[in-house]
């Protein structure tokens, strides 16, 4: 991983005498060897810190992770366009003296900047390590204010949902780029709605007020303005790490979708089934399935009744649940070697195509008039990977297709106990140079049913 240096603001006197004098006179506590370092990270204002020409540059390294959380392995200290690259080394024995400036160089590719906004209008901003966690953030609002050094009455709530201490920054926040905003209330009941396209949070808290005694705060806390398109992983636990070839299809959709290259509908199958394009528009790269357009759902696009009961068209599988049956198909497809790489594209033994419930935002989608583009026309489905085919099994004899190839298909259909297996879900496509022709299960909305005596 590269490193980025770090553009340090000039010195100030007000600032370096605001730390080391006081009412025109050098401190009592300050040392007559003691050296200024003046720290600047993007976000931060500069901020000057006491070592002694005695300290190692190990044990100054030490004093700025202690101060600003970077860590040690992480740091390089710079004076005069050298690196202060030997630990064991004094800080003297590179020459510094008394009123140098040690330049701080980091490696900012593994931060994420936070913003924390209280409901008293106070503002924080923090550099987080990525494998920090949200007890980590907690600490450091307890730093910063005096108001919340109780972690057992902070609360943080970022897109209306409460944080637990153990989730990691990498995690929540994987896919966002921009700064994040969190609230941090302390002993406050906090209950939310969306306004429009803003984020209303309510925040009922005791508050002293000298006029009326008691009053209730309400904060709002501004969303940017929803996009017109957009498309992200649909996470319940934030603790799932996904395969980066999920990353990559995702990335790939979205970059499609903001070039312009809407989702085209499949004119086959029950069900709203949309095909994603790439950034060029020339190549299909991922089916996407709202949960709201399955058979029988309420946003339906071919017409079809609404379940009377919450019952799917096949026994035992119940509307609205085919994209999690989709995405449990991918992940009981294991490869033959176990579990999944995550940094690799490791095909599971029956070849399932790589599926991911998402979130993703379009016109193009069957809404309801008047819906489009509210946050509540965001869709919930399947996003599964466009395989590059020949055709359906339908298009050739069962003579064409090779014996194991038909197995493994088999294996699935009977762990997954699938109700819905024929010609027109299993596709075929030629691999190698040799052309070898290989078989692609798709279409798992309804598989494992809730019972097993409604297969018979």
């Amino acid at each position: 991983m590269s490193s980025a240096g770090v553009t340090l603001s000039p010195i100030h006197d007000d600032s370096a005498k605001s730390a080391f004098w006081l009412d025109g006179n050098r401190s009592p506590y300050c040392s007559p060897e003691s050296i200024l370092i003046y720290l600047a990270v993007p976000g931060d204002s500069t901020i000057p810190m006491r070592v002694f020409e005695s300290d190692s540059i190990a044990s100054v390294k030490l004093r700025i992770q202690t101060c600003k959380g970077f860590v040690v392995k992480k740091q390089k200290l710079v004076f005069g366009g050298r690196e202060l690259a030997r630990n064991e080394c004094l800080v003297k024995d590179y020459g510094v003296e008394d009123g140098n400036v040690l330049h701080l160089v980091i490696r900012l590719s593994d931060l994420r900047v936070i913003t924390v906004k209280t409901a008293c209008g106070e503002k924080f901003k923090f550099h987080v390590e990525r494998r920090r966690n949200v007890a980590y953030v907690k600490q450091q609002i307890a730093k910063r204010g005096k108001d919340y050094v109780n972690l057992d009455d902070q609360k943080l709530i970022y897109d209306g949902e409460e944080l637990d201490d153990e989730w990691l920054i990498n995690d929540i926040f994987k896919y966002s780029d921009a700064v994040i905003h969190l609230l941090a209330k302390n002993s406050a009941k906090v209950r939310s709605k969306p306004v429009e396209k803003d984020f209303e949070l309510l925040i009922h808290a005791p508050l002293v007020n000298e006029k009326s005694g008691l009053a209730n705060l309400k904060a709002v806390l501004m969303k940017p303005p929803l996009p017109d398109v957009w498309i992200e992983p649909f996470v319940v636990n934030p603790k799932v790490e996904f395969p980066l070839v999920i990353h990559n299809l995702i990335r790939s959709i979205l970059d499609g979708l903001e070039k312009g290259h809407h989702p085209i509908m499949s004119s086959e199958g029950t069900g709203g089934a949309y095909f994603m394009q790439d950034e060029s528009g020339q190549e299909y790269v991922g089916v996407f399935k709202p949960v709201d357009e399955e058979p029988m759902a309420e946003n339906n696009p071919r017409g079809l009744p609404l379940s009377s009961d919450g019952e799917g068209l096949k026994r035992g599988t119940r509307v609205g649940e085919g994209a999690l049956r989709e995405v449990a198909a991918y992940i009981l497809d294991h490869p033959l070697g176990g579990r999944r790489s995550l940094m690799g594209d490791d095909v599971g033994f029956s070849g399932v195509p790589p599926t991911v419930m998402v979130r993703c935002l379009h016109g193009a989608f069957n809404h309801p008039k008047g819906s489009e583009h509210q946050e509540k026309s965001f869709k919930i489905g399947s996003l599964q990977m466009f395989v590059k085919n020949y055709g359906s099994c339908e298009d050739r004899g069962p003579k064409a297709f090779p014996v194991e190839e038909v197995h493994k298909i088999c294996v699935l259909d009977i762990r997954l106990a699938n109700a819905d297996r024929h010609a027109g879900n299993i596709l075929f496509c030629k691999e190698g140079e040799e052309g070898r022709t290989m078989l692609i299960p798709i279409d798992h909305g309804y598989c494992l049913p809730e019972t097993v005596s409604d297969l018979c």
